[in-house]
């Protein structure tokens, strides 16, 4: 008989989970204006809303954190991590930040500047925020496979070539750098092939432009490559990343994700140039060079969480528990971003609750409706991310309007996936009877669906 699957971690310390009623979520959720971000924690029974930060660590990075040297200045934390970075991902250069939004911030005011069009394969929302609110222009190039989320296609994260270099022809000596993010987020947590990677760095460097990789979940890409790709079932995780970044010009990191951590990030790039000017803004941003906004002990544990998380077997624990919960929502017929990504699923709203109109968003109302089900927080990624067009001001309602179950790393068991795929059932079965949405009350100017607030309609 062969052996089932098991995690390749067992359980040391635990925290208490607190059930609430009905009643109850339907107060809260009024009170928070039907945005569960404004839900506080104590309120939710399983947080799916993000895997940022979210993880738990390993008893390697909580003994590393207790060597943390909290030096101001050249501190031996920042070496290992610097290290670290440069022997993953083989980049020279590197500049430590708070978070990932905080690598953007930095290097995005050293190299962006306005009507300058930035290309990117489904740009996430802080990347697109970084990148509007300095009036650019993100261009997505995303191939158009992903847009149909039934669709079974190994690498739907992949970047669409001919609209890559229509825009770069399109906006010659106005690109700054091309963004590829791996895995691609707001696709659905979907891959890029390593085929793709480098024939997008080809196709970028024929025309001058560098290429900087969003590289929050790298790992759960390389284990998509080693698993999906031909060539490369032979190949380690690390020895699969070096060649992902071998064409890249920089990469900019939220360390919260692929290196298991509560807060970080990092640039790192093989252009000197850049260094030096992402320098400038460091230190008035983040703080000095050797820790950008960290403690020395956050610099441990994320050069060791990014050395533990680029083996196999951790990856394939991960990623086995997002098939698990992919498979049960198999079983109950509910539609989602195939294949399962690395880091959640996708849910396609649009397809849900198809009676609710996009104007009404289908994504936040079924983000709602899952909350007050059984107090699982999850978070929308369409219609309310996208935001509006900075020009008319009008609502994009172009890309897929979807509910993701983000996963936090080493944190909730399969009963806990049991559950959430049995929540979501049961609001798939009354899904007819969800007559209306909801309607925006108050919006900020720019990332909007962290503080929107929103009233039911109907």
């Amino acid at each position: 008989m062969e052996l089932p699957f098991a995690e390749s971690w067992k359980i040391k310390m635990v925290e208490p989970l607190r059930k609430s009623t009905r009643e109850q979520r339907e107060q809260w959720l009024k009170e928070a204006h039907y945005n569960v971000f404004q839900l506080k924690s104590e309120q939710v029974y399983i947080d799916l809303l993000t895997d940022s930060g979210t993880g738990a660590m390993s008893q390697e990075q909580w003994s590393a954190m207790m060597l943390g040297d909290e030096s101001y200045a050249g501190a031996t934390s920042f070496y290992k991590f610097e290290n670290m970075v440069k022997k993953i991902f083989g980049l020279d250069y590197i500049i430590p930040t708070h978070q990932g939004r905080a690598a953007e911030n930095v290097l995005f005011s050293y190299l962006v500047k306005e009507g300058n069009v930035i290309p990117g394969n489904a740009h996430f929302d802080t990347t697109k925020g970084h990148i509007e609110s300095r009036k650019a222009k993100a261009i997505d190039v995303t191939t158009l496979d992903a847009k149909d989320t039934q669709k079974e296609v190994p690498f739907k994260g992949n970047v669409d070539l001919a609209k890559l270099e229509q825009v770069l022809t399109e906006n010659k000596g106005n690109v700054p750098f091309m963004v590829l993010t791996v895995t691609n987020n707001t696709v659905g947590g979907q891959p890029v092939s390593m085929e793709n990677i480098k024939a997008t760095c080809a196709l970028c460097h024929k025309y001058n432009v560098p290429v900087v990789m969003d590289s929050a979940r790298f790992a759960e890409n390389a284990y998509f490559i080693k698993t999906r790709e031909k060539g490369y079932e032979n190949k380690t995780i690390k020895e699969i990343v070096l060649e992902m970044y071998a064409d890249a010009d920089a990469a900019t990191m939220s360390c919260k994700k692929d290196a298991i951590v509560n807060m970080g990030g990092f640039i790192a790039t093989r252009k000197k140039e850049w260094f030096e000017g992402c320098k400038l803004f460091c230190i008035p941003f983040e703080g000095y060079i050797t820790y950008g906004g960290l403690n020395g002990r956050d610099l441990n544990a994320i050069a060791q969480g990014l050395d533990e998380n680029t083996e196999f077997d951790m990856l394939e624990t991960r990623i086995k528990q997002v098939q698990y919960l992919a498979a049960k929502l198999d079983e109950y017929g509910i539609p989602y971003q195939r294949p399962a990504g690395g880091h959640a699923i996708f849910v396609d709203a649009d397809k849900v609750l198809d009676q609710i109109p996009k104007e009404e968003f289908p994504g936040q109302t079924l983000t709602c409706e899952l909350y007050l089900e059984a107090g699982v927080r999850a978070c929308e990624i369409g219609y309310m991310v996208a935001d509006r067009d900075p020009v008319t001001r009008e609502n994009r309602f172009e890309g897929l309007d979807l509910l993701r179950l983000c996963i936090p790393r080493r944190v909730y068991t399969n009963n806990h996936m049991d559950v959430i795929a049995a929540a979501l059932k049961n609001v798939y079965d009354r899904r007819n009877e969800i007559k209306r949405g909801v309607e925006i009350v108050w919006e900020a100017p720019l990332m909007r669906h962290f503080t929107v607030q929103l009233k039911r309609l109907g």
